[in-house]
């Protein structure tokens, strides 16, 4: 059995010793239930990771040394921005969960005219919070050494006015004339841009072209929100990341 991976909020240095976030508490002691003595692998999310192991368990709170870094690279050679338009619930938490299994380095929560979810400020802050956990809990699972960033939510119209998108830009268009395998590889960033349920309206479409986003055409078939921008990302990393493609100059 692999050793569990945990994630620490704060930076990591070997031969020093430090108490157990509190999730980390829960997950390794409670649920696992690891023992003194016994070892987990740490990281920080800078590059990298260290071998740990618990010398100290409370009735409440534990405590680990961190040993030796190891220099292990797990990260894409492609640096990938999704742009996804916010869809309910659990489909949110699977797109954020696969795109960061997939190697993608920063999410954009936007909100379109279909975008059928609708907070207020305080519960989009709590929000956030749990999207940061699912983005950690992947990182966790998956081997991955940095922690993709979250930004803010918001609206389409102002991020796409802003233009904060980086490198080439694609976006996901069913009547687009172009698939990925007829576009070259990217030399640098690249940004796709996912919509909601039902689509982005032919305004945002427009509105992305002006931007500077080139339509995408994902087969015959409609695909969901969640899977979607997924399967774009899958069929990238098979072209030109780490999947045995040629990865990009």
């Amino acid at each position: 059995m692999s050793q569990p991976r945990i994630h620490f909020p704060v930076p990591l240095q070997s031969d020093t010793t430090l108490t157990l976030p509190e999730d980390a508490y829960r997950h390794l002691v409670q649920v696992l239930r690891l023992r003194q003595n016994e070892r987990f692998i740490a990281f920080d999310g800078r590059g990298g990771e260290y071998e740990a192991e618990i010398i100290e368990i409370g009735k409440r709170e534990a405590r680990a040394r961190i040993g030796a870094f190891v220099n292990v690279a797990r990260e894409s050679p492609l640096d990938l921005m999704l742009a996804q338009c916010i869809a309910k619930g659990e489909r949110m938490d699977y797109t954020l969960q696969k795109a960061v299994e997939l190697g993608v380095t920063r999410i954009v929560p936007l909100l379109s005219s279909r975008s059928v979810v609708r907070l207020d400020a305080e519960r989009w802050d709590k929000k956030l919070e749990h999207w940061r956990g699912v983005i950690v809990s992947a990182c966790e699972q998956s081997g991955r050494t940095r922690v993709p960033q979250l930004a803010d939510v918001e609206a389409l119209p102002s991020w796409l006015d802003r233009e904060d998108a980086h490198g080439e830009r694609l976006t996901l268009d069913p009547l687009a004339h172009h698939g990925l395998r007829e576009l070259p590889p990217p030399r640098g960033p690249l940004t796709l841009l996912v919509g909601p349920e039902g689509g982005l309206s032919e305004h945002e479409l427009h509105r992305a072209h002006e931007a500077g986003f080139t339509g995408i055409r994902m087969g015959p078939r409609v695909l969901r929100t969640e899977t979607a921008g997924i399967a774009a990302l899958a069929a990238m990393q098979a072209m030109w990341g780490d999947w045995g493609g040629t990865p990009p100059p």
